[in-house]
């Protein structure tokens, strides 16, 4: 039996807006789990649990119904895990939710293949509450790396990449500029962070983004900072910046 919940009738759903709820999708094969962060999530300002999934062949169609903007995603699933489902959501639709990962542990294989395949960020299902609702909030917003230091970590554990070689795209051909924004993009700044570390405008600012997510052949801001690392466009050393996000 599937373990999928009803939620609200999308077509009785208010239209979106700066005010209304981010509406989150739940997905875990481990019933409490998938209780206890629904009952916890649920009582957090700003935040809607929509549903609940037991195994990634659901999200897909969940998905699809409700329409959430995050979808809170385990990795280890014993029919489709999370790193499949995630590339579904990506190929099957044309404005997929956001999606982070949980994991018991930071430094899993799986959590990395779960970003190359488009995830938007990770957190340990440990953490507070109150830390995963701000990481769910943050990856709504979609500006802003989540956990940079904890990507960057990430990536220094994968085998040493190649030299700029970007799959089949020239790195060559990102230009200063873009570079630039790549790198403080990898520090976790936002583009208004950016914008005012680099002195230029705001506008600007989301060109050079595009651009390196063109070029990066990335579907997110993440998705290119973990195919620049992947790659060896970017090099998992030293402290990031004071700049992005604290808990």
């Amino acid at each position: 039996m599937s373990a999928a919940h009803a939620g609200p009738d999308p077509a009785c759903e208010p239209a979106a807006d700066e005010a209304a709820p981010v509406t989150v999708l739940v997905v875990d094969d481990e019933e409490l789990t998938r209780a206890g962060l629904r009952a916890l999530l649920s009582v957090q300002h700003g935040l809607e649990v929509v549903g609940e999934a037991s195994d990634g062949a659901e999200v897909l169609p969940l998905v699809k119904r409700w329409r959430p903007r995050v979808v809170l995603m385990d990795v280890r699933m014993p029919r489709l895990d999370g790193i499949t489902a995630t590339k579904l959501l990506r190929s099957e639709l044309t404005d997929p939710p956001k999606v982070v990962v949980i994991t018991t542990f930071e430094n899993d294989a799986y959590v990395w293949d779960a970003l190359l395949a488009g995830a938007q960020g990770f957190i340990r299902k440990r953490a507070p509450i109150a830390q995963l609702a701000q990481a769910i909030r943050l990856v709504a917003q979609g500006d802003s790396l989540l956990f940079p230091d904890a990507v960057r970590r990430l990536a220094a554990q994968q085998p040493a990449p190649p030299p700029r070689a970007v799959g089949g795209t020239r790195a060559a051909s990102l230009t200063v500029r873009e570079e630039e924004t790549l790198r403080l993009m990898a520090r976790g700044l936002s583009n208004q962070q950016i914008a005012h570390r680099m002195a230029v405008r705001l506008e600007t600012v989301k060109t050079h983004v595009g651009n390196v997510l063109g070029k990066l052949n990335a579907d997110n801001r993440t998705h290119a900072v973990v195919v620049a690392y992947e790659t060896g466009v970017l090099v998992p050393g030293g402290r990031a910046s004071d700049d992005h996000q604290r808990f």
